[in-house]
């Protein structure tokens, strides 16, 4: 009815802020446990979001969209005017996707996977690696980005906002210094 439309119109952008998970789901998205959806977007999952599978502990940055079509059949318009290109899309399990990524139809991106910020998943990408770039490419196993992870991390998490910047503008004096000092 005329009315449920209004009320979804008005409503979507309360749910979508409020309960980004929730809302993936209602429009569609298969979308497991412990996952979370930073800075959400309604153009995220894009025109067919029933074609998109997000496996458990998924973690989507700032940005990034699933595109399930190719648009570009549109110059085939005149002469195919019905013709459409669609594939799902299925993220595994324990998997991150950076800041403004792209993920194109008919990808699958295999369990315990980082994908860097601003990269084109084209391919399918295996299980325990990390890619990045346009297109994404592999650059590291899982197990080597966590070593060096370690080497270079520090244990910051659950440190309240002024005990962190206490700590972390102690590592800056005793390492190198900050712009602009001797």
């Amino acid at each position: 009815t005329i009315m449920q439309s209004i009320l979804i119109r008005v409503m979507r952008p309360f749910l979508l802020k409020l309960c980004p998970i929730e809302y993936a789901r209602w429009i569609g998205v298969k979308v497991g446990e412990g996952c979370r959806w930073v800075c959400p977007k309604a153009s995220t999952f894009g025109s067919e979001p029933y074609l998109i599978e997000i496996g458990h502990h998924v973690s989507i940055g700032a940005g990034t969209r699933f595109i399930t079509h190719d648009g570009g059949v549109w110059v085939f318009r005149e002469e195919r005017p019905t013709l459409d290109v669609m594939a799902g899309i299925r993220v595994g399990n324990n998997v991150f996707l950076g800041d403004e990524c792209l993920i194109m139809p008919g990808v699958r991106i295999e369990d315990n996977v980082v994908v860097g910020a601003r990269s084109i998943v084209t391919r399918d990408i295996p299980a325990n690696v990390v890619v990045v770039g346009a297109p994404a490419k592999v650059v590291s196993s899982l197990d080597d980005y966590r070593r060096r992870s370690e080497e270079k991390g520090q244990a910051t998490k659950g440190m309240g906002r002024e005990e962190k910047e206490a700590y972390l503008r102690g590592l800056r004096r005793d390492s190198s210094p900050g712009p602009g000092e001797p």
